[in-house]
């Protein structure tokens, strides 16, 4: 016995069809007799109107009704396509061909990804991005509050970067983007990586970005190839050794090397216009050298 859905999401599913089903009638039903009322008598309007409303409230209980198990096949959805595709492929190939030429076509489908690394690379990060959607799912399961009607976050796709995968998840009710940064270090051990780092996605606070690291692409020695585009027929140019400064002071640095500046003293007319509130044009002008810097 396995179980898919818990008691409590049946019940709550239950609950919600129920009141989306009547809901929906009754709106419908009520729009449908209003439309027909005008075309036929109102008693033939009114059963109309209930069939209408019986029946699209009746698709509406199936879609919420089935929303859980729909979420549950949206978790699995890339291995139940890949699964059909490969049995299905298997199926037509096995009416065409002999034993023989299906063990040389099984041989090349696993042995080239298998053999090749740029290939095999790729086939594993995706198939890691397979893995990371389950054991998301099993943190937000085991660990992470939710709702009390069981609606855990949806997670979307996933992708593989450099460092690990990124995975896009959209939050339900009872959720945040603190909540998840806290248990941050227990999704990295759960997704077998280093650390997670998660992050809003735009300006939705439900939808969020979760970037596993499990490796480090920065810890190798690359040599530069800057030096090998120097010409090395290019003549050294000759430096002159200069003289360091010991220290701040003005007495260690040359007389012929000192910069006079400009420095501003306020004339009479400018101490006059400034009481008087009126604008003068300032000038700058150069003290003695008892004012140098």
């Amino acid at each position: 016995m396995v179980t898919v859905l818990e008691t409590r999401v049946h019940q709550t599913s239950a609950r919600n069809a129920r009141l989306a089903f009547i809901l929906t009638a009754a709106v419908t039903g009520v729009i449908a007799l209003a439309v027909a009322s005008e075309y036929m008598h109102a008693l033939l309007a009114a059963f109309v109107a209930a069939a209408v409303g019986a029946v699209t409230g009746g698709v509406v209980w199936c879609v919420v009704r089935a929303w859980k198990l729909l979420r549950v096949i949206w978790w699995w959805l890339p291995e139940i396509v890949f699964a059909v595709v490969a049995g299905l492929s298997w199926q037509a190939l096995a009416d065409a061909t002999n034993l023989v030429v299906r063990l040389l076509v099984l041989t090349v489908v696993v042995g080239v990804p298998a053999g090749w690394p740029p290939l095999r690379r790729k086939v594993v990060a995706w198939v890691w991005c397979l893995i990371i959607r389950h054991r998301l799912r099993m943190c937000f399961t085991q660990f992470i509050t939710t709702n009390r009607s069981g609606s855990l976050p949806l997670i979307m796709w996933a992708r593989p970067t450099p460092v690990g995968e990124r995975v896009r998840v959209l939050l339900r009710p009872g959720l945040s983007l603190t909540t998840l940064q806290a248990q941050a270090e227990r999704l990295a051990v759960a997704c077998y990586a280093t650390s997670v780092l998660i992050e809003r996605v735009g300006g939705n606070a439900a939808y969020l970005r979760l970037d596993i690291k499990r490796r480090e692409v920065l810890d190798r020695t690359i040599v530069s190839p800057l030096a090998d585009m120097v010409d090395p027929d290019v003549p050294v140019a000759a430096r002159k050794p200069g003289i360091l400064p010991t220290a701040l002071n003005l007495a260690d640095v040359p007389d012929d090397e000192l910069i006079p500046v400009a420095v501003y003293r306020p004339s009479s007319k400018d101490k006059a216009a400034q009481v008087n509130g009126t604008k003068t044009t300032t000038q700058a002008v150069v003290d003695d050298t008892d004012e140098w810097i």
